[in-house]
């Protein structure tokens, strides 16, 4: 909700689609800058409380921001500034979100609880942008940002009931010799690298075909908020459909080569979404395009922690965000301003054949993701 009624909301206030590609890299830079250090705090702290905290903070900043719209004095250097808060509140929790998962689940279920998460996630997606939709239209975005403050209580109070068989061992080390320790155990692992470097260029070339949503809403389709809440669930009910496929396929023995060939269909729908000015097939191939981002991305991030250890996966998992998550802000904010010199179509349906690109290196040059 909060995701759509900002974007929109940026764009509309600025009219500069260089803005909304500087929010999301605001609200995603300090994950590129402080997950190493949140990733060697989840492996010494109980994961749980670190995941509170970061909660609490994201809804304050929803609550703030609401307020700001309902008294009328937002500005675009608060929208701006609160992403960055709440990005630096996600450097913290991400780690330790992503370590915890497979605490909780048998080592052979950490695709499917990957996979079943990133459903969850995406079924926000799906209600969230229908009910912001909804709430932005008829109510406002003070709404919308008030009653994604609200959303924060139930994972709150979740966090606090379960229980992880993940115990932090003591240790008077420096938080520079576990980063070393965690960067010396990626570096002992080629297939690790590998899907590191693979996580950073395939959310630096795929994600801006989301954030960019809006402009393809308005300068494409001619349209409002009503089509970017189209094409928001659009994407979303693909992520939906991704997830559960990947779910479905969890113990298919070349994971590797399957998540590759995957990223070689996401580049070319990506490049025919660009290129499509029809909306019942654009909807198609953005759904396409969903699913197969999805996927992707629940792919490489089991094959991440399927290859790591307990005592490990908070500082892996750190290194891991920073290359996933970094290449969100950088991604967004390169095709925010190529945009500004093209179009969105060009800049996505180009993007789309770099990841093209980028999958038939990986599946006929360099082969150590292809062979896990």
């Amino acid at each position: 909700m909060q995701k759509l009624a900002q974007s929109w909301l940026v764009l509309e206030i600025s009219k500069n689609p260089f803005l909304l590609g500087l929010d999301a890299f605001l609200g995603e830079i300090p994950i590129f800058l402080f997950s190493l250090v949140g990733g060697v705090v989840a492996d010494r702290r109980d994961r749980r409380i670190i995941l509170v905290a970061s909660q609490l903070a994201q809804m304050a900043c929803a609550f703030l921001l609401a307020g700001l719209f309902a008294f009328g004095v937002v500005r675009i250097w608060h929208i701006l500034a609160l992403s960055f808060v709440v990005g630096l509140a996600q450097a913290f929790g991400g780690p330790a979100y992503q370590a915890l998962i497979p605490t909780l689940v048998r080592q052979d279920d950490v695709p499917k609880a990957i996979a079943f998460n990133s459903i969850q996630f995406n079924l926000a997606r799906i209600v969230g942008p229908m009910i912001g939709g909804l709430a932005l239209t008829k109510l406002g975005a003070a709404w919308c940002f008030g009653l994604n403050g609200l959303s924060y209580l139930g994972p709150i109070v979740t966090l606090l009931l379960i229980r992880s068989r993940f115990v932090p061992a003591p240790t008077r080390e420096s938080i520079a010799g576990s980063l070393r320790k965690g960067l010396a155990f990626i570096n002992g692992r080629e297939a690790m690298v590998a899907l590191i470097v693979l996580a950073f260029l395939m959310t630096l070339l795929g994600i801006p075909v989301i954030v960019f949503l809006p402009v393809f809403a308005r300068d494409v389709f001619r349209g409002g908020p009503d089509i970017y809440t189209l094409l928001l669930v659009v994407s979303g009910a693909g992520s939906v459909a991704g997830g559960l496929a990947v779910a479905a396929f969890s113990h298919h023995p070349r994971k590797g080569k399957m998540t590759l060939s995957l990223l070689l269909a996401l580049g070319g729908m990506m490049t025919a979404y660009a290129l499509s000015t029809y909306l019942p097939l654009s909807c198609v191939l953005l759904f396409l395009s969903g699913a197969a981002l999805m996927a992707v991305f629940s792919m490489v991030t089991s094959l991440v922690q399927l290859i790591t250890t307990d005592d490990m996966r908070g500082r892996v998992m750190s290194v891991y965000n920073v290359a996933f998550r970094g290449g969100m802000p950088f991604g967004s904010l390169m095709a925010g301003a190529l945009i500004k010199w093209t179009s969105a179509p060009i800049v996505v349906a180009v993007e789309g054949v770099l990841l093209v690109a980028l999958a038939l290196y990986f599946l006929l040059v360099h082969r150590k993701v292809a062979s896990l």
